[in-house]
């Protein structure tokens, strides 16, 4: 999906087109991309596109979306602190058919190159696996995909299926390509990488979402550089065959979790 930045009554009319399009072909979980209510180059305007979850105007309205659709939805916004206005997350919200289900706040907020999050967002803390009539669903956003940690804590807790939307510009291609299938490769489970696409201020969007297997097969793919739809049916006991077949997660060994977060303390 391309957005038009700053105008989340345009986005939310293009998600609703997709939405229906996507419940036609019988759909039951619809994804879009990181901040896809706003854009992602909204910089000093993230303030003024912000809002409260789950009582903001905008997840009210897709939630009734998911409501006459009879789907669940995850999709990108800027979510304003119930507490203080100064903060603000890079959140991805999931609803579905009976409301709202839950939200992930992005751990890892790129402030390097092109990126500024840092600047803007404060950091998430919760990696939570939500349970649904879709399977049980684990949410990241963009750069988390670079910190295999966050995803193999979502396939402790159950994940099934880890959602990956994302913002990667045109030149983090090859390194997404890679990273998404290794995830779901190293934690036996689905992921649905979800990435926006077109030009916002010069940056270009490379599209190219993709649904993967627990074997790291790619088993749907978009197109590069455009808006599409894509889709798949998914069969979680596929899950058990490959676990069966790789055990990587019988094979885990704490103790070096716990070397790793020492030498991580003293860098």
């Amino acid at each position: 999906m391309s957005c038009r930045v700053g105008d989340k009554k345009h986005n939310i009319k293009i998600m609703k087109k997709g939405i229906a399009q996507a419940a036609k072909i019988k759909a039951n979980l619809i994804a879009f991309p990181e901040l896809s209510l706003t854009g992602y180059l909204v910089r000093d305007r993230a303030y003024e596109l912000a809002e409260p979850v789950p009582n903001g105007p905008s997840v009210r309205e897709i939630e009734k979306i998911a409501k006459n659709e009879n789907v669940h939805i995850v999709f990108g916004m800027i979510e304003r602190s119930a507490k203080t206005s100064a903060i603000l997350h890079n959140t991805a919200v999931l609803v579905g058919p009976k409301g709202y289900i839950g939200k992930y706040q992005k751990m890892q907020l790129p402030t390097h190159s092109v990126f500024e999050e840092k600047r803007y967002f404060r950091p998430g803390y919760q990696a939570q696996v939500f349970q649904t009539e879709a399977g049980m669903i684990g949410i990241i956003v963009c750069y988390d995909v670079y910190f295999p940690e966050i995803s193999r804590l979502l396939s402790l807790r159950g994940a099934q299926l880890i959602v990956c939307i994302s913002a990667s510009p045109s030149i983090r291609r090859g390194f997404f390509e890679t990273l998404t299938v290794a995830r779901a490769m190293e934690n036996t489970v689905f992921l649905a990488f979800v990435n926006l696409a077109g030009i916002e201020d010069g940056l270009q969007f490379w599209g190219g979402s993709r649904i993967i297997a627990p074997s790291g097969s790619v088993i749907s793919q978009a197109k590069y550089d455009t808006d599409d739809l894509i889709s798949a049916t998914i069969d979680y006991s596929d899950i058990n065959r490959v676990q069966a077949w790789v055990p990587i997660l019988r094979d885990l060994r704490p103790e070096v979790f716990n070397s790793l977060r020492e030498e991580t303390e003293n860098l």
